[in-house]
């Protein structure tokens, strides 16, 4: 079984060449080159100088290991049965007791509540100082974070009720339920919305406030992005919700913690990081770059799959030391270290020894591949129209992604989930002229064709071509984050002559022997059923009607009113979930019942 003979003691190394590193033999503890026979065990791999050395190992291996190192216990030097020295027993309890404080505050989830996507892990105890030792590393200093001192106390239950910003469309306020508590944080779940959606906070994040606070501002609780219901159902669907339900009390909000004037992280300093791709997991990680405001955080043993950029004052980063103290599972490095085995990670059985010179030495893949560039983003411009397809004020304010293509097909998708006419849409794009490109919506395939797209610059041309094929504002979408005045949007134009009331312009526009070769909107319009009209066609109806009531009309497509949807408005409603005052409210009202007078009258 030997692998071969020692090399000569008198053999000199060529230049440059280190001299072998001497180890000892398990059992005997005698330095000797090489040793030829090597055990694999629970805790890696045990050589052995001699057969005789190996079998007297496993002969006292069988009968108890050390429960820290995996070594023999020999009974002269050992404080007990179960560890062979005072330094093992003493670690091992260390690591005992971390296990039993993550395990008292275990992720509290309500038995009823679907958990969604979120799967949890198997956590594991960390030691930040033997980790930080053996990589050589330092902790990014505290003053970085835009984080407390100490994390706040988290004093919600499971089931609350709240207020939180819809993370897809952050100018919402919308009612969310806390489903699980953990540490620190929070995973919510937005009232009218699905489990695929659930999203995580900080308990003390601006993000979330206690249930009134929306309305106590001037401003009005909306349904998600992507509502499963009817618009018009949102008023009762908020009263059942809110009747009986367990609100979270105002004094267990917590005030966010001021953050850093500047941008103080170096690159290969250590944090603790949320997994974007995994959010309920909090990661050992290193700065792997530093741009700017920005820093690209590398998560130790994964390869890149993981990482992210993101900004230095990013609420989902914090200090090393910030999950022991607020109590939330610290996920380890998932790469193997330089033993070849990974220390945080349930080891092979004990298998039969193998020779050394037949094994393969394992080491790990160093990825020496530089950071990713930062994510390209698109900018919309809310106030700009989104045409008779798309409704701007849903589409989030800004889209990032890696690569121009993916960006390319993130904005599509975006827009789809803002439009009601998604099919529309998706008929126009597929009519362009360009490359093909195949997109997902609503789990069904299509293929659509867009401008070819090979560097950043090329997006200019795919938001034209989206705007032609939308009929929407051309700045409605640009990758220059400053906000620049739109000339056809943000200049209104000079009031026009107040107009005569909808029945008399509709009477004159539509007498017989009139000569004029101009038609009016609303001489337009009155050839239409009002049930038939569209968002648009409403806002021009009552811009028409009263130029007065024109500053009301993003009120219109925010909670989409159409004409079967006017038909229904009352001075009620208006006030309260579309936040009018009763003279706009009473206008609109007495238009509408001009409309429900000309539509009997009709019959």
């Amino acid at each position: 079984m030997s692998s071969g003979n020692s090399p000569h003691p008198g053999k000199v190394r060529g230049p440059g060449r280190p001299p072998k590193k001497i180890v000892s033999c398990t059992w005997c503890n005698e330095n000797k080159l090489p040793l030829k026979y090597v055990l694999p065990t629970t805790n890696g791999k045990k050589e052995f100088c001699s057969e005789t050395c190996l079998a007297e190992f496993r002969k006292a291996y069988i009968k108890g290991a050390c429960l820290q190192c995996d070594n023999v216990i020999r009974g002269a030097n050992s404080p007990s049965k179960d560890f062979c020295s005072t330094y093992c027993m003493n670690k091992y309890q260390k690591k005992a007791d971390l296990q039993n404080r993550v395990a008292a505050i275990a992720p509290t989830t309500p038995l009823d509540a679907s958990p969604g996507p979120f799967q949890y892990e198997t956590y594991q105890p960390f030691d930040w100082d033997e980790y930080l030792k053996e990589t050589n590393s330092a902790p990014a200093p505290a003053n970085c974070f835009k984080q407390g001192l100490s994390p706040p106390l988290n004093e919600f239950k499971v089931s609350m009720k709240l207020e939180a910003l819809d993370p897809r469309n952050v100018t919402s306020t919308c009612i969310a339920t806390v489903i699980t508590v953990l540490g620190s944080r929070l995973r919510l779940r937005l009232d009218g919305s699905d489990n695929k959606n659930d999203f995580w906070r900080l308990v003390d994040s601006r993000e979330i406030n206690p249930v009134g606070h929306c309305e106590q501002s001037g401003g009005m609780l909306q349904p998600p992005l992507g509502f499963r219901m009817n618009a018009s159902s949102w008023p009762m669907f908020l009263t059942k919700t809110l009747n009986g339900a367990l609100m979270a009390p105002a004094n267990i909000f917590q005030k966010e913690p001021p953050g850093p004037k500047s941008n103080l992280f170096q690159v290969g300093q250590k944090l603790e990081a949320v997994d974007k791709k995994n959010p309920q997991l909090i990661c050992c990680a290193t700065v792997g770059a530093v741009k700017n405001d920005q820093i690209h955080v590398t998560f130790d043993g994964w390869r890149g799959a993981f990482d992210y950029w993101c900004k230095y004052d990013s609420r989902d980063i914090f200090p090393v030391g910030w999950c022991a103290k607020s109590g939330h599972p610290m996920q380890p490095p998932g790469q193997k270290n330089n033993t070849g085995h990974s220390r945080y990670k349930i080891k092979p059985a004990l298998m039969a020894p193998v020779p050394i010179s037949s094994t393969v030495a394992e080491s790990p893949e160093a990825d020496t591949s530089a950071p990713p560039p930062p994510p390209i983003a698109v900018h919309v411009k809310k106030s700009c129209a989104g045409g008779p397809l798309v409704d701007s004020l849903q589409l989030p304010s800004a889209i990032e992604e890696a690569t121009p293509k993916a960006l390319a097909k993130s904005l599509v998708g975006k827009i789809l989930s803002a439009s009601h006419k998604s099919e529309t849409i998706l008929a126009r794009l597929g009519a362009l002229r360009g490359e093909e490109m195949v997109i997902t919506h609503l789990g069904t395939t299509y293929t659509i064709k867009l401008p070819q797209l090979t560097k950043s610059a090329d997006l200019d041309s795919v938001f034209a071509a989206l705007a032609s094929a939308l009929g929407c504002c051309h700045n409605l979408f640009c990758l220059d984050g400053a906000k620049k005045e739109c000339s056809s949007c943000d200049i209104k134009p000079t009031p026009p002559k107040r107009k005569p009331p909808p029945e008399q312009e509709a009477a004159t526009s539509t007498t017989p022997g009139d000569t004029s070769n101009s038609e009016s909107p609303l001489a337009s319009l009155n050839k239409i059923p009002t049930p038939e009209w569209g968002i648009e066609e409403v806002i021009q109806f009552i811009e028409s009607a009263d130029s007065c009531l024109g500053v009301h009309a993003d009120l219109f497509r925010k909670h989409e009113i159409d004409g079967k949807a006017l038909l229904l408005l009352n001075s009620d409603m208006m006030m309260k979930y579309m936040g009018l005052k009763l003279g706009p409210a009473l206008k609109i009202c007495n238009l509408v019942s001009r409309l429900k007078g000309r539509r009997y009258n009709s019959l």
